[in-house]
């Protein structure tokens, strides 16, 4: 695509004056509404979860294959849809993704029973895994390494991580208004008017090679990820002690140690070790991974804290987040001129860091009704961290590599946002419901017993986040310079 990306170099020129070509503004905006439609699919059931089993008879036990249904395919097709279009031509398959998401999301909103749902969930997520690595691939092919697209990262990941958080006031707007039927009805508007406008404005683009796809390397780390993503989502229901939980735990685990092997021998493999090897690569994915799987799961455990121990409903819970949205658009237009004012490296050690700063306290959240208050307070403050990392990283990843190179890149990009929102939850939420259920085994109230879980979760994520952030200070500082972007 020919998009004119002629300005001063970045020394002498401050962020601001770096703009967007018109046309490159209506790419952004076409490529970011295919991001936001998708993150919006990863949460905007979750509170209608209980009117749709009612509605088409799924069982309790049941409903957990809602949403993991949608996630086994997003998280487990992405990299080999990402190495696909590299060869195949990534606008023809974006193109195409959209279209499988529409009308997947079109049977969704007409299903009469839980097989026909569950299919359009599925194809819903098989769309999503092509949507998301190409559409990311498709920025950063489009918007050359620098304040552009810099920019260009800051506004897909702020409406990434929003789309999730507007997902859940959504869903609960919609289900009590028009029906759980909207949510996916509204979901089949947006993929139909995103695929009306797409073909006009992307430019095909392919690796220019064409290489043989790696058969081997794409059946195991696409098998291995399906059972981790399996056994992850299914433990949050049901716990670690099933016996299909540990299997495919087992069975994911093995699949992945197989996958780095014939990575090894591979001549043209899916995903290059050397590349893998790569600082920035290596420890920005690995920032990517645990600021979504985190913040995901700081999200999930506020909204059983605010509705099932503060007694908080849909509207009031959904207005906590609400506040969080808006300061999550203001900070991802910061994260750029602050990674071009300090570098990718130091904003995202200073992401992460305040991601962990502010989600430690809410450890200490209690019954008492100023937990509300807290809670918005906390949620939001770790948010805007939230956005500065999700820039960096993002920014770390893909900086240095080819444009042939680059689909296998945001594949990796995108694997790890896809992957954190689909991990950090039943992570986390097994570990407070492991724990809420021990305590109500000895008698303590069911109220205190859910508080305490929540607790839990919640310290071990801010824990995590900021051991990680050491990880990543340490790993990169040899390549504090080159980690600019």
């Amino acid at each position: 695509m020919a998009i004119d990306t002629t300005s001063p170099p970045a020394a002498q020129t401050p962020p601001r004056a770096e703009r967007l070509a018109p046309r490159a503004r209506l790419v952004l905006l076409i490529l970011c509404a295919a991001q936001f439609m998708v993150a919006l699919d990863f949460s905007i059931l979750n509170v209608a979860l209980p009117v749709l089993g009612e509605d088409l008879g799924f069982g309790q036990s049941d409903l957990q294959w809602a949403v993991t249904a949608f996630a086994l395919p997003s998280g487990g097709f992405l990299l080999l849809f990402g190495r696909i279009a590299d060869l195949y031509g990534r606008r023809r398959l974006f193109l195409t993704g959209l279209g499988l998401f529409t009308a997947a999301s079109v049977l969704a909103a007409l299903a009469w029973d839980p097989a026909s749902f569950l299919t359009g969930r599925a194809l819903q997520g098989l769309g999503a895994a092509v949507v998301v690595p190409t559409g990311m691939s498709l920025l950063t092919t489009t918007f050359p390494e620098g304040p552009q697209r810099d920019r260009a990262l800051g506004v897909s990941g702020t409406l990434l991580s929003l789309g999730f958080t507007v997902g859940m006031v959504l869903g609960g707007v919609l289900t009590d208004t028009a029906g759980w039927r909207s949510t996916m009805g509204l979901l089949a508007v947006a993929g139909a008017g995103v695929l009306l406008a797409a073909p006009g404005l992307l430019a095909e683009s392919r690796h220019p090679q064409r290489p043989r796809v790696d058969v081997p390397g794409a059946v195991t780390v696409t098998g291995g990820l399906l059972a981790l993503i399996y056994a992850l989502s299914t433990a949050a229901q049901r716990g670690f002690g099933g016996a299909d939980v540990l299997l495919t735990l087992v069975a994911g685990v093995v699949l992945l140690g197989a996958f780095v092997v014939v990575e090894s021998r591979a001549a043209e493999p899916l995903v290059s070790l050397r590349m893998l090897r790569r600082p920035t690569v290596a420890w920005g994915n690995a920032g990517g991974l645990t600021t979504f799987a985190m913040m995901s799961a700081v999200i999930f455990l506020l909204t059983l804290y605010l509705q099932e121990v503060l007694g908080l409903s849909a509207f009031w819970t959904g207005l906590v987040f609400g506040v969080q949205g808006v300061v999550a658009v203001f900070s991802g237009m910061i994260a750029p001129r602050l990674v071009a004012r300090i570098g990718a490296r130091s904003t995202l050690l200073l992401g992460l860091s305040t991601q962990a700063l502010f989600t430690a306290p809410l450890f200490l959240l209690g019954t008492a009704a100023w937990g509300a208050w807290a809670a918005t307070a906390g949620v939001t403050l770790a948010c805007a961290g939230h956005l500065w990392a999700i820039v960096a990283y993002g920014s770390i990843a893909t900086s240095g590599l080819p444009d042939g190179e680059q689909g296998l890149a945001t594949g990796l990009v995108t694997s790890s946002q896809q992957v954190g929102i689909t991990v950090g939850i039943p992570l986390l939420s097994a570990l407070a419901t492991s724990r809420g259920d021990a305590l109500r085994e000895t008698g303590t109230d069911a109220v205190a017993a859910t508080l305490d879980g929540i607790r839990l979760g919640l310290g071990v994520d801010a824990v995590v986040v900021a051991a990680v952030a050491v990880l990543i200070g340490v790993g990169l500082r040899r390549r504090g310079g080159a980690a600019r972007g």
